[in-house]
């Protein structure tokens, strides 16, 4: 693969590319340049990347997005529900103390 507008690098500046990239030369800048592997990228080659099989990554945080949303919607929902549970728990035992308050003999004296 040949870098757009440039020539290979001579031997020794070959070495400029790090990770087994290819050196091309700009000679309208007077610049070396990298084309890397498909596993590094930066100016040099010199940052490992690692490899996305997914063509398309806003699929991939999207679905991501999703997930986190539909755990927040089932933690928030277990919350009410118990809390609605206790309440009607607590209203049902204030009715039964109720109940046996109001069927006490009291004693005559």
């Amino acid at each position: 693969m040949m870098a757009d507008h440039g020539d290979p690098c001579n031997v020794q500046e070959a070495t400029y590319c790090m990770n087994g990239g290819t050196c091309y030369k700009i000679p309208s800048m007077n610049a070396l340049s990298c084309v890397c592997n498909e596993d590094f990228k930066g100016s040099r080659c010199e940052q490992f990347q690692l490899s996305i099989k997914d063509s398309n990554g806003r699929d991939v945080g999207l679905i991501a997005a999703v997930v986190i949303v539909a755990l927040l919607i089932l933690v928030v929902l277990a919350a009410v529900i118990y809390y609605v549970r206790k309440l009607l728990k607590a209203k049902q035992q204030n009715q039964q103390n109720i109940q046996r308050q109001y069927w006490r003999v009291k004693p005559t004296v």
